[in-house]
């Protein structure tokens, strides 16, 4: 029976065979499949017990399918010569779990410090409680922020090739009441996980940085 090789050895095999085929073409989606599920049967990558583990995997496989034989949205594609490619591919959905930490830890903070009307805290008597008049409300305060961007900042950030979608836009597109990402999807033709990515990591550490300068986080 003939030996079967160890799993760096059977990826890197994976690897080469795939990455001979066109892009697009069945036989390099094949090979693609077969590598994915080669490395989840290997359980080599990283794994944790958080609800957003398997969206951040998700976009992991995206990202393997679209930079292992050629960089369509990475600075390079995948070198076997520098990492095993479950290495490669830990370094990347670390990364996308911190950006859902830090976009799950955002959102909490702005959800308790921003007076948000629904109908379930309607009845609350805190919120009729008036502010004082000197204390400008957060979310004006953001909104304004955004909105003036008085160094040009957020107006010239913006998503590779699409000069229209810029963090000022999406940033105030995204403040109470947010606009879903499946309506700014459709509205801009863009895909949601490109929105979102953008989002995770060119307007929430931006968004982050104002709201830390103001005391708000």
């Amino acid at each position: 029976m003939p030996q079967q090789p160890n799993p760096d050895e059977l990826f890197r095999q994976l690897v080469c065979q795939t990455c001979r085929y066109p892009r697009k073409s069945l036989e390099r989606r094949k090979g693609l499949n077969k590598l994915i599920q080669a490395i989840i049967k290997s359980d080599r990558l990283w794994r944790e017990n958080t609800p957003y583990y398997e969206d951040a995997l998700q976009q992991t496989w995206l990202y393997l399918c679209r930079n292992l034989c050629e960089a369509d949205t990475a600075k390079e594609k995948y070198n076997p010569e520098r990492s095993r490619v479950t290495t490669w591919l830990d370094r990347y959905l670390r990364r996308r779990l911190q950006d859902f930490e830090i976009s799950e830890w955002e959102r909490n903070k702005i959800e308790i410090s921003l007076p948000i009307a629904d109908s379930e805290n309607q009845n609350d008597p805190i919120d009729n409680l008036p502010a004082p008049s000197d204390i400008p409300n957060m979310l004006d305060v953001i909104r304004d922020w955004a909105e003036t961007d008085s160094d040009g900042e957020l107006r010239n950030i913006h998503i590779k090739g699409r000069s229209e979608l810029t963090c000022q836009l999406l940033i105030l597109r995204r403040l109470p009441p947010e606009t879903d990402w499946k309506s700014l999807s459709e509205e801009f033709n863009c895909s949601i996980s490109t929105l979102a990515n953008f989002y995770q990591r060119q307007c929430l550490p931006r968004l982050r940085r104002f709201g830390e300068s103001q005391g708000y986080l």
